[in-house]
């Protein structure tokens, strides 16, 4: 059936393939070719080294204090605090524990809330590219999502393009701020802007804030922060990218009480409850220092230098990402026009493995074709010997056809 859920669902996360069947993801077709050639995998967004000791010591301590069964539905009680008194210590908003709900991982607070308030023929809107689940849970609520196209090499947003994207079948716009994919951050304008179209529209304002303090210049400002946003906004944040956690799955949402008991009336019969013992310990770890914060992110952008010098070494154009675990790095000076092809040849060409932007965004964005994306999540010898591999592309520019 062409409108089953799950071909719907597939259709706007961009899966599906011209015959109507369920076409295979470029990110697992890049795993498998990482496997299969041992190439050195930058694809995959996750670190492969651990967090910090205190926060792996905190889970390991409610292991063995019997933290294993089901924990109350809005998440265990020493994480509510946490993560309000984060946003208190951090942002200098007064949020209670009242107004924070605990997820499996950002991507189910994000689900929750798109599915208890989205209906068939809303409108979603997001900037491109975009983290593909949020086409997904758009397509599988019956909604539709309205990109504003980030356009390279800044990818910075236009204001103008932001007034343009609200229209009167707006019901929510999606903040990904630090922004996954391109590592850009939105500026206080941007943020303003947002907050006056949704007003003038009445739409629900969701902000994905998972890097948030994975910001290599300066300190993130929440759009909470911004006047007029707290009534109408969802704000989603996470343990696992901050504390080297990812398979923790362990996410909040902040919102007002009655929009947090709206979201667990959907989220309860998602996971219902998740990670029992890590959620202390992500509590553990969003007490750390102030020192440990900047320790965390003085690290990854000690990465991400890394990588970006040797990319532009090679002859990539490497725009400076300003925080996340991803740069962006576009092959056309190389004689590599189609980033998509070029991740396919990658391995064998220099055995290292990247995903293309393109699933990120719709298949009109050719202005996006060039570029590629790869993580500085990991150890510095495996960044180090990517380098090194990649250093097999100088001279392919005049040897490569466009």
């Amino acid at each position: 059936m062409s409108d089953a859920p799950w071909q719907r669902t597939a259709a706007a996360a961009g899966l599906l393939g011209r015959d109507g069947t369920l076409a295979s993801t470029i990110f697992a077709e890049m795993t498998a070719l990482a496997t299969r050639t041992g190439a050195v995998n930058l694809g995959q967004g996750f670190p492969d080294f651990d967090g910090p000791a205190v926060v792996l010591e905190a889970a390991q301590r409610a292991i063995r204090d019997g933290v294993n069964q089901y924990g109350p539905g809005r998440g265990h009680p020493d994480l509510l605090e946490a993560v309000a008194e984060h946003h208190r210590r951090w942002y200098g908003l007064g949020t209670t524990t009242a107004e924070v709900l605990v997820t499996a991982g950002a991507t189910e607070a994000l689900a929750a809330t798109m599915l208890a308030y989205l209906e068939p023929g809303d409108e979603v809107v997001v900037f491109e590219p975009y983290y593909d689940a949020y086409a997904a849970v758009a397509g599988l609520a019956g909604a539709r999502i309205v990109p504003i196209p980030l356009t390279p090499p800044t990818f910075e947003p236009d204001l103008e393009r932001i007034e343009r994207a609200f229209t009167s079948r707006t019901r929510m716009v999606i903040v990904n701020s630090p922004h996954n994919p391109t590592g850009i951050v939105f500026d206080e304008d941007v943020l303003r802007e947002i907050v006056r179209c949704a007003e003038r529209r009445d739409a629900l304002i969701v902000t994905d804030e998972v890097y948030e303090h994975l910001v290599y210049d300066g300190r993130h400002v929440p759009i909470a922060s911004i006047d007029g946003a707290r009534d109408r906004l969802v704000s989603i944040g996470s343990g696992g990218k901050t504390f080297s956690t990812t398979g923790w799955k362990v996410g909040w949402l902040v919102s007002t009480p009655e929009r947090v008991t709206q979201i667990v009336s959907v989220k309860q019969y998602l996971t219902f409850v998740n990670g029992a013992p890590f959620q202390p310990a992500i509590a553990a770890g969003l007490r750390m220092d102030d020192e440990a914060f900047d320790t965390l992110a003085a690290t990854f952008a000690r990465k991400r230098d890394l990588l970006t010098r040797g990319l532009r070494s090679v002859g990539f154009t490497v725009p400076d990402a300003q925080a996340g675990y991803f740069v962006l790095a576009a092959g056309s000076d190389l004689g590599f026009a189609d980033a998509t092809d070029l991740a396919r040849r990658l391995p064998e060409l220099a055995g290292v493995v990247g995903v293309p932007l393109a699933p990120f965004a719709r298949a009109s964005r050719r202005d996006l074709r060039p570029w590629m994306r790869f993580a500085f999540c990991k150890r510095d010898e495996v960044l180090r010997d990517a380098v090194d591999r990649l250093g097999a592309l100088r001279g392919l520019a005049e040897a490569t056809p466009a």
